[in-house]
């Protein structure tokens, strides 16, 4: 993912862009740039390798002035992160663009491009389309037309903006698949891939839709339709802020960091979804090579991220068809292991330097791996500097040492990692779509699971003297069941274990009583009626049961058993769902524990040392 920001405006812009990319450096990483009109029409661009405060001090030593701008922070998708490869991009020194997402039909484009006599100082995918719209403005009577004309032969995912210095008051955007936010100033009006960029100069915004291209000047915003048809956006008022460091209205940030789960999801999924199913370039330049080759998928991690890895290996085998295994990184790297043929090693960690699994891959790589594979949440770390392909999960900063947002956009990304491998080993083309579609709602489900707080709240009360929880769930929900007990230990210091449900014969049995609550994950699927036979065991034997379950499941509250009523969704993506009333559990029993929620004792949020 990438920052946008763009400006048309009586005054210089460049400080206002530079301003705004600093404020998005959390969605690029490796490169920042800009491009500003002057007003003799000359088109200035400054572009730097590295963070946006190498393009500052660029900017501070070479003036550059001008009321029509755009500019750009960059996560290499496409071509090695270098200067030439940094946003803006140019075509015959007169159009300059920006761009989000990934053009998927870029090869072809730029071999008709290339047979025109364009010429590509690049390897990125975005630098097709400023040539294209320099070929339509060949013909095109505005840039309007030209951009609307390029849209329609561009496959894929793009947020864009575009300038040409012939024409230096106005920028056309477009959008399809990658946001884009338009800022409302008075004589001056501005874009942007997200509205905190723009705090500093406007809260008022337009959100563009789904195939919309808008025409910006300094007074006027015009916006038309995927049909082409002139329409009109609702304006919001913003009250957010961006001080990641700020738990706003929210008492710890645990809290905050669970209310940004659907927006954190909604990130990660950005300009990742084709039509029916996940871009291969997601996970890298070369991931559709090395996808088609992988027979076996060995995932290493460590804590939360080893949960994460335990839902995947459900998730590759019923749906991929891939054979997978899954294992700590500090027991993986003390081991003689065999790897299977062609086997892709998947590590996962937050923070990128968790020290157990940065050594398990680089012991990975001594044993032959086919490939690796790095799931995280910090670009530029070492566990993603090296592997051979990276997922950024976009979570955005997390301060609670008690993972929440980083481990449902890291099963999110472990869906996406499903469809990616899928679709070249037989899942059928219908599933995908099916599946990608339940993707997309996903956001949508999880806010409505936040509905849940204040009964949870008043279910919390009931755990102030409890010392010791017991958490059951079966399928791909025991590794959820796992993840409520780590959480309600880590912060509640409550004593807490997951067992899958049909291992309580075999000894938990025993502890169970009236003093010791009993979790339960129930969707309905089709273990559900072998998790009601597990249920009943407990109640028989004076157990408390606390079922966390969807209306279809049809379990019924009574003196024995507290039911609450999840979201309905689709079964796959049930294990994201179903770990967001768990974390809200855990979170009010702190409360009424009076532990410290944010930094619970004896932990630390990245763990770099063995």
């Amino acid at each position: 993912m990438c920052g946008i920001v763009g400006a048309v405006a009586q005054r210089d812009v460049a400080e206002i862009l530079v301003e705004g990319l600093k404020r998005l450096e959390y969605r690029g990483y490796d490169s920042a740039g800009v491009a500003v009109l002057h007003e003799d029409q000359s088109l200035q661009r400054v572009r730097r390798l590295g963070k946006v405060a190498e393009l500052s001090t660029a900017l501070e030593q070479t003036r550059v002035t001008g009321g029509t701008g755009i500019a750009h922070t960059r996560w290499a998708t496409h071509g090695e992160p270098s200067e030439r490869n940094a946003h803006p991009h140019l075509s015959q020194d007169r159009i300059a663009v920006v761009h989000n997402g990934i053009i998927e039909n870029h090869a072809t484009l730029k071999a008709e491009l290339s047979a025109k006599g364009y010429r590509f100082t690049s390897d990125t995918d975005t630098e097709v389309i400023a040539h294209l719209v320099a070929e339509a403005l060949k013909t095109a009577p505005t840039l309007l037309s030209a951009v609307q004309q390029t849209v329609t032969k561009l496959e894929g995912a793009y947020g864009t903006v575009v300038i040409d210095n012939t024409d230096p008051d106005r920028m056309v955007v477009a959008r399809s698949g990658s946001p884009l936010v338009v800022g409302l100033g008075i004589g001056e009006n501005f874009v942007a891939s997200d509205q905190l960029a723009l705090l500093p100069v406007t809260r008022r915004f337009l959100f563009l839709e789904e195939g919309d291209v808008a025409e910006i000047t300094r007074r006027d915003v015009t916006i038309f339709d995927h049909e082409g048809v002139a329409t009109e956006r609702e304006i919001h008022e913003s009250t957010a802020s961006y001080d990641s460091a700020d738990k706003g209205p929210y008492r710890h940030f645990m809290l905050k960091e669970i209310y940004e789960q659907p927006a954190a999801v909604a990130s990660t999924l950005e300009s990742r979804l084709g039509e029916h199913t996940v871009l291969d370039e997601t996970f890298g330049n070369s991931a559709t090579e090395l996808f088609k080759k992988v027979q076996h998928v060995q995932i290493v991690a460590c804590g939360t991220s080893y949960h994460a890895g335990m839902v995947a290996r459900y998730w590759l085998e019923a749906y991929a068809g891939i054979s997978c295994n899954v294992e700590i990184a500090s027991e993986f790297r003390y081991r003689k292991s065999f790897v299977q043929p062609n086997s892709l090693l998947v590590t996962i960690s937050q923070s990128g330097e968790t020290a157990d699994t940065l050594a398990a891959l680089r012991l990975a790589k001594e044993l032959g791996y086919l490939g690796s594979l790095a799931i995280c949440n910090v670009a530029g770390s070492s566990l993603v500097r090296e592997s051979d392909l990276a997922f950024m999960t976009r979570a955005g900063a997390e301060i609670g040492v008690a993972s929440t947002k980083a481990f449902t956009t890291q099963l999110v990304g472990f869906a996406m990692l499903t469809l990616a491998i899928g679709k070249h080993h037989g899942l059928d083309e219908a599933k995908q779509s099916e599946m990608t579609e339940a993707l997309r709602k996903l956001p949508g489900t999880l806010e409505r699971s936040l509905e849940l707080a204040s009964s949870i709240e008043e279910l919390a009360e009931e755990f102030a003297d409890k010392h010791h929880a017991l958490f059951l769930g079966r399928g791909d929900q025991y590794p959820i069941a796992m993840e409520g007990a780590l959480k309600l230990k880590e912060i509640s210091y409550i004593h807490a274990e997951a067992y899958a449900a049909g291992e309580l014969k075999h000894g938990p049995l025993a502890l169970i009583d009236a003093e010791m609550p009993i979790i339960v994950v129930a969707p309905k699927n089709d273990l559900l009626e072998k998790l009601k036979s597990n249920v009943e065991e407990v109640r028989a034997r004076g157990g408390i049961l606390y079922v966390f379950a969807d209306e279809a499941s049809q379990f019924e509250s009574d003196q024995t058993l507290r039911l609450i009523s999840v979201p309905d969704v689709h079964d796959w993506l049930a294990p994201i769902l179903y770990t967001i009333p768990l974390q809200l559990l855990s979170y009010y029993v702190a409360i009424i524990k009076g532990t410290d929620v944010d930094q619970p004792r004896n932990l630390a949020k990245s763990v770099t040392v063995e």
